[in-house]
């Protein structure tokens, strides 16, 4: 049995941890500034986090110079998996974040774009290697969920569940499902529209948006059945460790890696 694994995430802008809530913007000040993602992220690792994820919020040129020297020094003295996102356009920004020292690459509004491109990503590094993340948000009193892009400011007409299986054939290893609505709520992940992706495609999903405790972490991976959760804000305010969660989880009957166990 695979474990449940346990992501902590790093919105990066002008080389500094943020968050906000619902996808709030840099540009309105509408981001409370975290810390520095170096020192950030060899927590996390030292707690026993599964993976670590970046997203480059900003994704300039001079944003992912920024990001890309943050990533080889994380690489340099971490040993959890890493997955870089924002602003990916192309396999020439596949290759960039590779060689600074990323294991996996996201990508989201350049995938709606050019679709074709994850094809030719998974075709060329793996689809192990492969991330598409989709955010979404729920349709006001239906059960549909809209693909949005551009940080949550612009539809795009993609229906979640097909462009899930789109991704999936198109040969994207892994799926993330963003919440807007939930996203640095502290409310819980959206539970079903985690499970209605899960009952449509067999690669791993990772939920994320809405973690305001190890309870909402639970509930995700035992009532979705996702591979993971992602969660940003209860991690950097110090509310949780990782390994505290961890263990919530375990004695919900769900099997984790646990640091320091064979």
């Amino acid at each position: 049995m695979l474990a449940k694994r346990i992501i902590p995430c790093l919105d990066v802008h002008n080389g500094q941890v943020t968050r906000g809530q619902q996808f709030g913007r840099a540009e309105k000040g509408e981001l409370a500034n975290m810390g520095d993602p170096v020192e950030m992220a060899k927590e996390y690792d030292s707690q026993g986090a599964d993976e670590l994820v970046f997203y480059d919020i900003t994704a300039t040129s001079e944003g992912r110079s920024m990001m890309l020297d943050v990533i080889t020094k994380v690489a340099e003295q971490c040993f959890m998996p890493i997955t870089i996102g924002g602003g990916v356009r192309n396999l020439e920004d596949f290759r960039s974040l590779f060689l600074a020292g990323a294991d996996k690459v996201s990508i989201n509004s350049g995938a709606v774009n050019n679709p074709n491109l994850i094809r030719e990503a998974s075709e060329h590094y793996g689809a192990q290697a492969v991330v598409l993340s989709i955010d979404v948000k729920k349709r006001e009193n239906e059960q549909v969920w809209d693909v949005y892009v551009a940080g949550g400011r612009k539809k795009t007409g993609l229906d979640m569940l097909e462009w899930a299986v789109r991704g999936q054939e198109l040969g994207a290893g892994e799926l993330v499902i963003n919440s807007i609505d939930a996203d640095g709520m502290n409310t819980g992940y959206d539970i079903e529209a985690n499970k209605l992706v899960r009952a449509v495609v067999d690669i791993p999903i990772v939920a994320s948006g809405g973690a305001g405790s190890p309870a909402d972490m639970r509930d995700i991976l035992l009532k979705s059945n996702v591979d993971a959760a992602l969660a940003a804000g209860i991690f950097h305010r110090g509310e949780f460790t990782v390994g505290e969660v961890k263990e919530v989880l375990a004695k919900a009957g769900l099997h984790m890696r646990i640091v320091g166990e064979n």
